[in-house]
């Protein structure tokens, strides 16, 4: 089987992300990397929806989970009639695709993907959870490779021996950037916000960067203004959550301020990802709200009075007048023209 994680870091490894196997599919906690290496194990597609809402994993990681839990599905309805069986695995997407709301979209795409993956197994005879996982392995074959151009891009944007800053966890494109940054041996620093409360910039980010040879430095998300005014930072870059087509996108919470400060700074802030069809406006976005309680504490240690009340946008949204240039597979677009994208062939992705 072809394979597009060979030589990244342990957190881009297939097998690490989400793996479909045994009737069962193993997510990697990333709730508690890299301080323990714990997997949930799922039984159920809908225990896999529950380990996407509940934060198991995060960044690109939902997208595989739900893909490999499609295939649990088909393996838990392997002996219902074929017609029962479509119906089921529908449902099945549903509730996968609806596990977190901002990236409803997107999630729906991987679940489609898995649905015409069983109709042409059922067509043929395949047996449909080995179809649908071998399709999700495809999936993830095409969205490194295509990620891979878009780290190409945005290496041409770094200096040679700059310093770079982060924002939350950008899964694929970190490793891409980073190792398109190896290989023309670019000795990029980076400096990594922490991400709080899920801290995924001092636990994946930083792990990723650092386990790819890259000197890495952690710092606190009430720190990126005064890093940029002292430490010359060359260029901020994060990927998104969202690139809706009128140049605005929807990050981890905590990238508009950083945006706003680098443009204060004179700093360029190059977003990468592709522009998402479905979402034409802004207005068309819903952020979603997460426990309070988070905010509350750090790490599992509260922090606060019983009675103070907290408050967890998960997202912020960024306008274009601060965004520098849109970084896709197909080069760097400025948010204003976005829906140039589409005016060539874009390739499956999901």
């Amino acid at each position: 089987m072809e394979r597009c994680d060979q030589d990244l870091a342990f957190l881009l490894r297939y097998e690490n992300v989400a793996w479909y196997e045994d009737a069962q599919v193993r997510i990697l906690d990333r709730r508690v990397y890299p301080v323990q290496l714990s997997y949930v194990i799922c039984d159920t597609h809908q225990e896999v929806a529950q380990a996407i809402a509940d934060m198991v994993t995060q960044s690109a990681g939902p997208y595989t989970a739900a893909g490999m839990g499609m295939a649990l599905a088909a393996h838990e309805c392997r002996n219902m009639k074929e017609a029962d069986k479509r119906a089921y695995l529908a449902k099945a997407a549903d509730t996968l695709s609806r596990a977190r709301p901002t990236t409803a979209s997107r999630m729906e795409q991987v679940t489609a993907g898995c649905l015409a993956a069983a109709d042409q197994a059922l067509a043929t005879g395949q047996k449909l959870d080995q179809a649908i996982f071998a399709h999700t392995v495809n999936s993830l074959n095409r969205r490194y490779s295509t990620m891979e151009k878009v780290g190409k891009y945005l290496v041409d944007m770094f200096p040679d021996k700059g310093n770079v800053m982060t924002q939350c966890f950008g899964e694929t494109i970190v490793g891409m950037m980073l190792r398109t940054a190896k290989e023309r041996n670019k000795e990029i620093t980076l400096y990594v916000p922490e991400t709080r409360p899920y801290f995924q910039g001092s636990r994946l980010t930083a792990s990723l960067a650092y386990e790819q040879g890259f000197d890495t430095y952690v710092i606190t998300d009430n720190m990126p203004s005064f890093v940029m005014a002292t430490k010359g930072i060359d260029l901020f870059t994060s990927a998104a959550d969202l690139i809706c087509l009128d140049g605005h996108i929807v990050n981890k919470i905590g990238t508009y301020q950083m945006a706003i400060a680098a443009n204060y700074h004179a700093i360029p802030y190059f977003v990468t990802g592709l522009p998402d069809a479905a979402h034409p406006v802004i207005d068309t976005v819903k952020i979603e709200e997460r426990d309070p309680a988070l905010v509350l504490e750090a790490a599992g240690i509260k922090h606060t009075l019983k009675g103070v009340k907290g408050y967890y946008p998960s997202f912020d949204i960024t306008p274009p007048h601060l965004i520098s240039g849109v970084v896709t597979d197909k080069g760097i677009y400025s948010p204003y023209d976005l829906g140039r994208y589409f005016d060539s062939k874009v390739e499956q992705f999901y």
